[in-house]
């Protein structure tokens, strides 16, 4: 996927606002996904600490960058230096992309979209799903609200009972149209017994903590001694290492399996459309996040 990396008066530049940003795998993929739709595009890793986050955001389009990704920790911190954020960003509270248009700063989040978009991509139909969430952190967030906003039963459970029950209660109103509303959304604390008493009702379960991420790989929230229902889907966001403690529990009890990869690359995907305006070159973003993550 290698390519020389060449600018000119005529590139046009992105890149991902973070801190830090060296480990990201987004600059290989959607350089790679450029190159391939034949766009004079460069997409640059720019690590801000979080106290230089407002003049990144009014700098870089006087720089004449096109937009931007925003990852950790600046998602929700770059919120008030938006001219207009999109009905997702505004759910969830935060973005992680900027589009600079028109002299205006314009905020999305596509991370509910990308994680959509994998679910989907196995065949999932998510109305009616009844599933259950791991975990209160800001991916949480996106992937409750996304579950709930297309017909889901959601379960969120967190150790920390009390976060996840102001989560669930910020997202109540933003369902008030849902046909189910507000009755979508369910809260507990992630113990084993409530595990226990709700997996045998559960088409999927969503592991959004970083329990079982590297280098801390033996982690994992499911309890040991509670059998992973193999009827239910179980969808780890963590996409290194690829397969988590907690993918080959469920693997080993029948289950499918899909790790953070492809939500990676389809959020990835639904920024590359809202810059350039063209369909994302997907499979080549995804050979470059595999290549990426088998050397790092």
């Amino acid at each position: 996927m290698d390519r020389p990396l060449c600018i000119d008066g005529h590139t046009q530049l992105v890149g991902l606002l973070g801190y830090p940003v060296e480990h990201s795998l987004s600059p290989a993929m959607q350089n790679a996904a450029f190159a391939a739709a034949g766009l004079n595009w460069c997409y640059v890793p720019l690590p801000v600490a979080p106290v230089a986050v407002k003049e990144a955001v009014f700098g870089l389009p006087a720089l004449g960058f096109r937009g931007a990704n925003v990852t950790i920790p600046h998602k929700q911190v770059v919120m008030p230096y938006l001219d207009a954020v999109s009905e997702e960003a505004q759910a969830i509270g935060a973005a992680n992309v900027l589009v600079f248009k028109d002299g205006r700063r314009l905020g999305y989040n596509v991370d509910g979209m990308g994680f959509l978009t994998a679910l989907t991509s196995l065949g999932v139909r998510v109305r009616g799903l009844r599933a259950l969430v791991l975990g209160a952190g800001g991916s949480a967030r996106a992937v409750v609200y996304t579950l709930a906003r297309n017909g889901a039963a959601v379960m969120l459970l967190n150790r920390t009972q009390e976060r996840a029950e102001s989560l669930v209660e910020s997202l109540r109103p933003r369902l008030m149209d849902e046909p189910m509303g507000s009755s979508l959304l369910k809260s507990g604390p992630l113990t084993r017994e409530v595990v226990a008493e709700v997996a045998s009702g559960i088409d999927l379960v969503v592991n959004t903590t970083p329990l079982g991420m590297s280098p801390h790989e033996q982690g994992n929230p499911w309890p040991a001694d509670v059998p992973f229902p193999r009827q239910a889907v179980a969808y780890d966001l963590i996409y290194a290492p690829r397969e988590t403690s907690f993918l080959r529990l469920a693997k080993a009890a029948g289950a499918q399996t899909l790790n953070g990869l492809p939500m990676l690359v389809y959020q990835g995907a639904h920024s590359f459309e809202l810059w350039t305006g063209q369909p994302a070159p997907v499979e080549t973003m995804y050979a470059a996040v595999l290549e990426g993550s088998i050397q790092g």
